[in-house]
């Protein structure tokens, strides 16, 4: 006797318990595949607008008009533009305060710039730990689900006088398919997981290097001119 083993129609067969793994897993890897394009194009449009601004930062602009481009476009800036206008607010509210001391004005723009940095980085790595989450748990998610089928399987057979290989094949391929798809959810996600940190470190180191080039900048206009307000660089 023919059977049928595709696998929608081991799907179809399955007991309740796997069918309910399947359409669980099925479910995360959808969830994973989303979180993973919009994690893609995110990282993407993050490092072009570091990298515009980089460009921009560079180019000649003073301080000032960098920082009223910054204040002016605050809602689609990048990472990088956010940290050096956070640094610049800071600066000037500690010069209107007609601080003078060149040590506490760095100080206070550098904090300013690590807090800045930090929120960064948290929007940044968001979903990294879903997309860990699932890369872990998803193959002991479909194991369980092959041995709970293996067990219902088995449990079918007891009372059967003979069994052979025809009658056991397709309970065994019907739990293992739940293997199969915790697999199938479980790869992209490690996959993911890792390109995108090792894209965010690189965005990280980034931020970071921009940052201590800025405070060099700063502390560069503060010796040179103690009593002006950063107007170039």
């Amino acid at each position: 006797m023919n059977q049928d083993l595709s696998i929608v129609s081991l799907i179809l067969q399955a007991s309740f318990v796997v069918q309910i793994v399947m359409a669980l897993l099925a479910c995360v890897s959808v969830a994973s595949w989303a979180a993973i394009i919009r994690k893609f194009f995110a990282l993407r449009r993050m490092r072009a607008l570091n990298d515009e601004f980089e460009r921009e930062f560079w180019s000649g602009s003073s301080l000032n008009e960098l920082y009223a481009a910054a204040a002016q476009n605050a809602k689609l800036a990048g990472p990088m533009e956010r940290i050096f206008a956070s640094g610049m607010r800071e600066y000037q509210k500690l010069r209107e305060r007609r601080i003078g001391d060149a040590n506490t004005l760095l100080d206070g723009t550098r904090r300013a710039m690590r807090a800045s940095f930090q929120r960064e980085m948290d929007a940044a790595e968001s979903n990294l730990s879903f997309l860990a989450t699932v890369g872990s748990v998803s193959p002991y998610v479909g194991l369980f689900g092959t041995v709970w089928g293996i067990m219902h399987a088995f449990t079918g057979l007891s009372s059967m006088t003979q069994v052979t290989l025809s009658t056991v094949a397709p309970g065994i391929a019907e739990a293992l398919v739940a293997t199969a798809i915790g697999l199938f959810a479980a790869i992209p996600a490690v996959v993911g997981y890792n390109r995108f940190a090792r894209d965010i470190d690189k965005v990280a180191i980034a931020l970071e290097t921009f940052t201590e080039e800025f405070s060099n900048i700063l502390q560069r206009n503060l010796s040179t001119a103690p009593t002006a307000t950063a107007a170039g660089h």
